[in-house]
């Protein structure tokens, strides 16, 4: 690190835990963002801001009008763009020193694959069920930490699945991929502004943590945030040894 960055993160390389060495680890580091909305917004302008190298954002989607209420990322001017040009917009504002990459797109089983192997940490900030099981499916499949956040109403979860533990459950453990499962929308179902911005900063501070290998990660815990009551509950989840994703993964090992 040059003189500018050791002052840019010297908040960063304060902390013990974190130091020089770990500052160099998120400057290596390579995060995929699945989705530039209401979770993304926080997810990438964290990680931006603590300077993770390079940050890869996908999202088919343009900025709409009823975006602004929470997807913190985009702005009034930018109605119209595509989200993942808006955000690049903001994030090289904030750190012009990352490489951020935009990709308009709606990846495919493939194309998702394609990108989470080159990635170092990846995180799930789309707002479906499929998108969620393929994106894990990919994970488990190239072996990379997933970084898992939802929100809805004022209700919100987070947890951390990386199959580099053989202990780790991965998301489809928790959600089988053939369960019956009624999609719930913002788009008919609203949710709370600050709620996004909750759990999208708690999935960045995870993402940095694994990245550095430090504290203990969210891996085999999921939280789960009432906000209209300020309420957590954590609940233990364990790896099925029978899950049709990733059960012939460590079998395999």
């Amino acid at each position: 690190m040059d003189d500018h960055q050791l002052l840019r993160y010297s908040r960063h390389i304060l902390l013990d835990q974190i130091g020089i060495e770990g500052q160099e680890k998120i400057q290596a580091a390579h995060a995929l963002i699945i989705g530039a909305g209401g979770l993304g917004s926080p997810a990438a302008l964290y990680l931006a801001s603590a300077g993770v190298g390079t940050i890869t954002l996908v999202d088919h989607d343009t900025v709409d009008l009823t975006n602004l209420q929470r997807q913190i990322v985009h702005s009034t001017a930018r109605i119209g763009q595509a989200k993942v040009s808006s955000a690049k917009q903001t994030l090289d504002a904030i750190n012009p020193e990352i490489n951020i990459v935009a990709l308009q797109e709606k990846a495919s089983d493939e194309r998702l694959y394609e990108l989470v192997q080159s990635a170092s940490i990846v995180l799930d900030c789309c707002d479906n069920f499929s998108t969620r099981q393929a994106v894990n499916q990919a994970c488990v499949t190239a072996g990379v930490p997933l970084i898992s956040g939802a929100a809805i109403r004022f209700d919100g979860q987070i947890s951390v699945f990386d199959t580099r533990d053989a202990t780790s459950p991965c998301y489809a453990c928790l959600f089988p991929p053939d369960q019956a499962f009624e999609e719930v929308m913002c788009s008919t179902m609203g949710v709370f502004a600050p709620l996004v911005g909750i759990i999208g900063s708690m999935q960045a501070a995870e993402a940095l943590k694994v990245v550095m290998g430090i504290g203990q990660a969210l891996t085999g815990r999921l939280l789960l945030l009432d906000a209209q009551n300020m309420e957590w509950t954590p609940i233990r989840i364990t790896r099925n040894p029978l899950c049709p994703v990733c059960a012939q993964r460590h079998h395999t090992r």
